[in-house]
């Protein structure tokens, strides 16, 4: 017999009832949702579905993360290594220096080349070392060099996020595209070109002791040193240590400030940056030490006394704006590689507005037509399937807003696509109910024949197409993904519209009305 238990009636009308206040924000304007966020308490639904780049506007850029900069700065990394170990052994060398992906060295006396095999395997134990004609070889073994390589990328992601997320930008997309690139989309900016500048610095940060200034760009530097421009001045360059007195990894925070009227960034270290930094000045009072900000000197001021506090400021003929763009760059960390702009395209909010307005005229002109052949075809019972179909539409946007998922156009094309599928499963069921009905089954008998037998091929239909969308949200990409996740979303409350709802409202006519026969 055709019957819901009182629990399974509460539960489809709460879980109806959920659904209508949690999407009715999205009828609502941006001011009314805004204040509705504000005053009302916190349990009552006031978020929208968040509209992608394609229907709100804004832009996309394509990065690509130079891995092959971490690569070499490994190897850069192995020759200063290497040589401060041949001198601790007393080992002579010559022509020690990167070639190609390696790192090689000659021993001035060929018997110690294996003492200075040995000694280089326990720089690192992952490293291949070889000998060849007299030479040592060091190359960076291929499984490791894509580690490095996928952990770059890794920390690149996250990194520009924390970046775009101190701009205020809403509802970023940032991911990972294959093996060194990054999908960012940022809808509601239409000139991204702020973002690109911040985007594009490493941003980091070191501080080094200066040995001289000069303005000849090509004069010899003692060993240890290098040759770094000034940022301040034009043909000014500061020789100073490439041994680093403290790196920025090690800065908890940084803000723009205001010292003598004049723009600057503060910052402070964690414990250790703080001993570091309070070491380093208090051997070294007296003497000048540089700011590198991506291998150029900031500034390059006298250390007049200790600084034991563990915070600084940094001060460079800063603007308001430069201010606050080098704080933020040094609150989300330095970028392990270098990041340049594959591709950029915009998308203007008129445009956006349009594919809305065909979407929304595709999915009414949709639902009309079906729910036309279902009355004509169905009777009542077509009313029945329409009425569950709308409840159906409205759970999906509620369950869309609650998620805070990004609709895109391919996201509209799936929720037309379940408006099919819902009355699909509807189909299956009246004509089973019509196969019972013609066996001579009473109209009780007949329905709830109908829906229990209709199950199995209604679960087999629609758990395929769920797993189909589960792998195209897996393994696909921006509106790949945004069809995925309406389609499956889609499919379960088709499928609670389709089985429990229309039930539902089929029990309560077969009760008010006690029909003889079915109207099918």
């Amino acid at each position: 017999m055709v019957y819901l238990d009182r629990w399974k009636v509460i539960l489809i009308l709460g879980v109806c009832a959920w659904g209508l206040l949690t999407a009715a924000p999205n009828l609502l304007g941006p001011e009314t949702r805004a204040a509705l966020q504000r005053h009302a308490p916190a349990f009552i639904p006031s978020q929208s579905v968040n509209l992608g780049l394609d229907l709100r506007g804004g832009s996309y850029l394509l990065l690509e993360v130079e891995t092959q900069a971490v690569i070499e700065e490994r190897l850069q990394s192995l020759v200063d290594q290497v040589r401060t170990e041949l001198r601790g052994a007393r080992i002579g060398y010559t022509e020690l220096g990167r070639h190609d992906q390696t790192v090689q060295f000659k021993p001035a006396n060929p018997d110690q080349a294996g003492a200075a095999r040995d000694l280089i395997r326990k720089i690192d134990s992952t490293l291949d070392v070889q000998t060849t004609d007299g030479w040592v070889v060091l190359s960076i073994p291929e499984s490791e060099r894509l580690a490095r390589e996928r952990a770059a990328l890794g920390q690149s992601i996250e990194i520009v996020r924390r970046r775009i997320d101190e701009t205020g930008t809403r509802e970023p997309s940032i991911q990972g595209q294959g093996t060194n690139r990054i999908l960012v989309q940022l809808p509601g900016v239409e000139d991204p070109g702020h973002i690109k500048k911040l985007l594009g610095q490493t941003a980091k940060l070191t501080f080094r002791l200066v040995e001289d200034r000069s303005q000849d760009s090509h004069a010899p530097t003692p060993p240890g040193t290098e040759r770094l421009p000034s940022a301040e001045q034009d043909g000014l360059f500061w020789i100073v240590q490439k041994r680093v007195m403290v790196s920025g990894d090690t800065l908890v925070d940084s803000q723009p400030s205001f010292q003598e009227s004049e723009a600057v960034v503060s910052f402070r270290f964690d414990s250790l940056g703080g001993k570091r930094f309070a070491e380093a000045t208090r051997a070294n009072v007296g003497r000048p030490f540089a700011i590198v900000l991506d291998n150029k000197v900031i500034s390059a001021p006298v250390i007049r006394e200790p600084i034991l506090g563990g915070s600084g400021v940094i001060s460079g003929h800063f603007t308001t704006q430069s201010a606050s763009d080098l704080a933020l760059l040094l609150r989300a960390g330095a970028l392990p590689a270098p990041i340049k702009v594959l591709e950029e395209r915009t998308v203007g909010p008129g445009l956006g507005a349009d594919s809305i307005r065909s979407g929304a005229v595709s999915s009414v002109i949709g639902l009309a037509l079906a729910g036309t052949f279902f009355v004509v075809y169905y009777g009542l019972f077509g009313v029945f399937a329409a009425l569950a179909l709308i409840i159906n539409i409205v759970l999906l946007f509620g369950a869309l807003s609650f998620l805070q998922a990004t609709l895109t156009l391919p996201g509209i094309a799936g929720i037309v696509l379940t408006i099919g599928m819902s009355f699909d499963a509807n189909v299956l069921v009246f004509e089973r109910i019509r196969e019972e009905q013609s066996l001579g089954r009473s109209p009780i008998a007949a329905i709830d024949a109908g829906y229990n037998r209709a199950l199995s091929a209604i679960m087999d239909a629609n758990i395929t197409t769920l797993i189909a969308a589960v792998f195209l949200f897996m393994f696909g990409s921006g509106p790949v993904r945004g069809f995925a996740v309406t389609l499956g979303l889609g499919i379960l409350t088709a499928l609670f519209s389709s089985l429990m709802v229309t039930r539902l409202i089929t029990v309560v006519w077969l009760r008010v009305k006690r029909p003889k026969v079915i109207p099918l």
